[in-house]
């Protein structure tokens, strides 16, 4: 979405109803930046024009005024792509820009971006979307095409999309094409390549019952329908992680973004060992989520760590421990 909020800013800069927060969108200026055809909005890719040859072809244009909008927006996607010599060249640019130029700079790696650089501009950080966000969002979308789904559907795409929009309507765009007009969360589980919750939360009752034979069937079910045991490596980690915050924080908290039959079921899995025991069991599997995540045989590591982590022997109390001194 930064390039999507540079076109939003641009518009907002040069509508004919501005400068506003809020461009009509309908002018001619704001029609043309949309369609990207304004040509006063100079959109630059970093990636693939990161010489200073490029750079100073983009130079020799800023001292023209703009030919009808109010500002000229200069648009450098990917900018810490940009090489050493290309950033030099910007600065004193940046440093003493025309008045009619503005300069949007967008990228995910913000270290990249030499400091001389950094000091010259202003900063905004976009943050991740809330979960119920996402959901929320998702089901206007279903809802507007008729498509029915169930809550576990709509929460593996919320959870799936880690905060982006954009990965939750790309992860919608797959399910629905697979789905048709009703969806529901097993079969989303399977279109997307996931394990199904229910199984995620077997495993990890039976890593914390000690059962060490119902582990294995089920990481061999899962391998078996061709799981990537790496990424069921990390929802089983998410899923120790909502335990200790439910047992910690109780079971109306926010920090845990569930459905309430599957908030009750975290819970009650979680509830069979005590507090310390689940951060034993977090700690535990943390390390076994790097291991999986650097070996060649990926799923063996995952069996004979869930196994470790299932046969491993009871915490005494401290109090036993001191009598026993």
């Amino acid at each position: 979405g930064k390039t999507t909020t540079a076109r939003i800013l641009a518009k907002a800069l040069c509508c004919e109803n501005g400068p506003t927060p809020e461009p009509c969108g309908t002018c001619d200026v704001c029609v043309d930046i949309t369609a990207g055809r304004d040509t006063d909005v100079l959109e630059m890719d970093g990636a693939s024009n990161n010489s200073v040859e490029d750079v100073r072809r983009l130079q020799e244009s800023l001292p023209y005024r703009p030919q009808r909008d109010r500002f000229k927006v200069v648009i450098v996607d990917e900018v810490h792509m940009l090489s050493t010599g290309a950033f030099n060249a910007f600065l004193k640019t940046l440093e003493e820009p025309p008045d009619h130029v503005k300069f949007i700079f967008a990228t995910t790696e913000i270290h990249k971006v030499p400091v001389t650089i950094r000091s010259r501009c202003q900063r905004y950080d976009f943050r991740l979307i809330p979960q119920a966000v996402v959901s929320r969002r998702v089901r206007e979308i279903l809802a507007s095409e008729s498509i029915t789904a169930d809550d576990a559907a709509v929460a593996i795409v919320a959870r799936e999309a880690a905060g982006s929009m954009r990965d939750a309507l790309t992860l919608l765009d797959q399910i629905v094409a697979f789905g048709g007009e009703s969806l529901q969360g097993e079969e989303v589980a399977r279109v997307l390549g996931i394990a199904d919750r229910e199984v995620v939360h077997r495993i990890a009752a039976a890593t914390l019952d000690g059962d060490g034979a119902a582990v294995l069937e089920h990481v061999d079910q899962l391998a078996s329908n061709g799981l990537d045991m790496l990424h069921f490596a990390r929802q089983l980690l998410e899923l120790y992680r909502d335990m200790v915050v439910l047992q910690v924080s109780g079971l109306d908290t926010e920090l845990v973004s569930m459905v309430d039959e599957e908030r009750k079921r975290t819970a009650e899995v979680g509830a069979s060992v005590d507090l310390q025991e689940l951060q034993r069991a977090f700690a535990g599997f943390s390390k076994v989520v790097e291991d999986v995540a650097q070996s060649g045989t990926p799923r063996t590591t995952l069996e004979m760590g869930l196994v470790r982590l299932a046969t491993r022997p009871p915490l005494r109390p401290l109090a036993e421990l001191v009598a026993r001194l």
